[in-house]
């Protein structure tokens, strides 16, 4: 089986409380909702999710008991701009409840791929723009295109609440150019989506469009390399991991795999078979947000950042992994299904690739005191990915499991850059001047995973541990000893933390009813790795509408209404929702069940490198044992054959 020759697989009826919405669950809603007199031809679908159930219901779920399905559903009326949130029992085919949102307060769904295509249409028409690219000597605008982006907390006429598009413009040499290459600058067009007009132009004053264009195609860049020779990676006897249904067991891993619209790629009941015992480790893990933020300061665009989750959905823009070698290997693919604008299904194939893949040493010793005895193990991972496009952008998310107990996550950040334009030499101290008057400006990616830990059970508490040194004296006569510092989270107003690479800091998720031979909790550690949170102001908008990015680590209590670290609905949203609200004072955090959210990711200061188009910038987290097992549990691996 070659790397683009792999089995795709879907699940066309629910077994499991966790598995993925069915066309047929879909297709049942939308017409349970219709029936009820909630559907009209003006309605769409921004959202259509599965209700999951609570962390005991599924935990206590065996093969053959009778499933309660249910969705979750928000509807936004295209002409009257109302949006609605309904829950609907599958199961016993009714509605369960239905509210009106006041979208002043608590934010707009998310964008309806249907309405990108409006936007263009409408700022085309407005005579203000036409005036504005007519200033600029373009008088045709056939080859311009409408980008449109997330309107953050702007209002309009003080009237919060409408449904807004912002909408800077860029223009084609042809009709398959790169529009990045040359962006219309100072032009940016706010758009009434519920009227169907713009309701504000701003135009900062003309700046030369870049002429160079940015084609990174193969018939633009030169004759391919001859150096390159073929790399075949084989199984013949097929990969270590099974699949039944949803369920994946690899190794000792087992879990179950889940996409939906919002979050993306889901896994659920993470676990590891130590001995006879199949010990949870994760209850759900999920990327949950990710904000982009960028630092300029000029009027056009000192205003753009985005909640791409809450904002754009990662799962309704995933590729479908069938055009390409995405993954390399002996592999699996799992489809999604996912719900249209009009709330019909439609499926998502190869949405999910998972393969095994070799990464080295994974234990060795040579016995010096043995004759020079050798053992060693050579170390493979699971890989459970997938990748989505967030216009200019194009993000792959990896989930890793290790043969020795070891979680990995991983974003790999790839596409184009976003542009804007600036008089060619004269460079920008918010950007770098990637070619002649082309500025890709300075920018943070911020994601923020959702882990709703289960350490050995479900009531668990984190420590945060510190390397601290001993101050030179008795306890420390050569100066050269230190110690940990071990400080437990106990209270919610403790549950916002800041990583620290001089401490090599860190934190624990321990149990504290359960215990390794030496007596001590069982734990996991979340390892970090440090980059600066959000670099905004604290008075910005986007630190009231992104306060989750703000710190590395919020721990709260887990609750069925705390599901995105940024809100329920950040788009539009003035802000202070989230996770923010949740880490007041007052809930313990000890001995109970808990989400840890991390927030990490990379200060993006672009490089001419990154031009036309962007190898991936890589970034991440680590959740390894710490105490949860006794000893190296790869001690069994066989040796290789070869």
């Amino acid at each position: 089986m070659t790397c683009c020759d792999s089995e795709s697989t879907g699940v066309t009826t629910p077994v499991h409380p966790l598995d993925p919405l069915t066309e047929e669950e879909i297709a049942t809603a939308r017409r349970i909702l219709t029936e009820a007199g909630k559907v009209t031809d003006d309605t769409r679908f921004p959202l259509v999710l599965p209700h999951e159930p609570d962390r005991h219901t599924a935990s206590s779920h065996r093969a053959g008991d009778p499933l309660v399905r249910r969705l979750r559903a928000t509807l936004l009326n295209r002409t009257s701009g109302e949006v609605a949130e309904a829950v609907v029992d599958l199961t016993a085919g009714v509605l369960l409840s239905y509210r009106t949102l006041d979208t002043a307060k608590e934010g707009q769904p998310p964008l309806l791929m249907e309405e990108f295509e409006a936007c263009e249409a409408i700022v085309k028409a407005d005579p203000g723009w036409q005036r504005a690219m007519a200033s600029r000597g373009i008088t045709d605008t056939s080859l311009a295109v409408i980008a449109p982006l997330a309107a953050g907390d702007l209002v309009i006429d003080g009237e919060p609440g409408r449904r807004l598009l912002r909408s800077p413009t860029y223009l084609r040499c042809s009709g398959s150019d790169n529009l990045w290459a040359h962006p219309v600058s100072g032009l940016i067009a706010d758009v009434d989506l519920i009227k169907g007009r713009v309701v504000r132009l701003i135009d900062t004053g003309a700046v030369p469009v870049p002429a160079e264009c940015g084609r990174y195609e193969p018939e633009f860049t030169g004759p391919p390399r001859t150096d390159v020779r073929p790399l075949h990676i084989t199984q013949p006897d097929g990969p270590s991991f099974s699949i039944t249904g949803r369920r994946l067991d690899w190794m000792n891993w087992s879990m179950r795999i889940d996409f939906n619209a919002r979050e993306g790629l889901v896994l659920h009941q993470i676990a590891h078979r130590d001995g006879e015992r199949e010990r949870p480790v994760l209850h759900r893990a999920s990327l949950a947000e990710m904000a982009v933020a960028y630092g300029e300061a000029q009027e056009a665009r000192n205003w753009v950042a985005f909640l791409d989750v809450g904002e754009y959905t990662l799962g309704r823009n995933a590729n479908a992994l069938r055009l390409g070698c995405d993954c390399l290997g002996e592999i699996r693919y799992l489809d999604a299904v996912l719900a249209d604008d009009f709330g019909h299904p439609e499926t998502l194939p190869n949405a999910i690739c998972i393969h095994e893949e070799d990464i080295g040493l994974l234990w060795k010793h040579t016995d010096i005191f043995n004759d020079m005895a050798v053992h060693s193990r050579r170390a493979r991972r699971l890989v459970i990915s997938y990748i989505t496009t967030i216009g200019n952008y194009d993000y792959a998310f990896y989930w890793y499991f290790h043969q020795d107990g070891t979680i990995g996550f991983e974003v790999k950040s790839t596409g184009l850059v976003q542009t804007t334009a600036v008089v060619p030499g004269a460079g920008s101290p918010h950007g770098t001047e990637i070619a002649p008057g082309l500025l890709a400006p300075y920018h943070q990616h911020l994601f923020c995973a959702r882990l709703d830990v289960a350490v050995d059970g479900h009531h668990n508490t984190v420590e945060e541990v510190d390397a601290v040194r001993v101050p030179t004296g008795p306890a420390n006569p050569n100066g050269n000893a230190f110690t940990i510092r071990t400080t437990p989270l106990t209270d919610s107003a403790d549950g916002g933390r800041l990583a620290d690479s001089t401490t090599a800091r860190h934190w624990r998720i321990t149990n504290p009813s359960s215990h390794n031979r030496m007596g001590e909790p069982t734990a996991y550690a979340l390892v970090p790795q440090p980059n600066p949170v959000l670099l905004a102001q604290p008075d910005a908008a986007a630190s009231r509408r992104m306060g989750y990015a703000t710190k590395h680590l919020w721990v709260t209590r887990q609750s069925e209404d705390r599901r995105y670290p940024a809100g329920e609905y950040p788009n539009q949203h003035p802000g202070s929702g989230g996770v923010v609200n949740w880490a007041q004072g007052g809930e313990s955090l000890a001995d109970t069940e808990l989400t840890v959210w991390h927030t990490f990711g990379p200060t993006h200061l672009p490089r001419l490198e990154e031009w036309p188009v962007m190898p991936v910038d890589r970034c991440g987290f680590t959740l390894r044992p710490s105490g949860f097992f006794d000893c190296n549990p790869a001690l069994d691996l066989p040796a290789e054959r070869q």
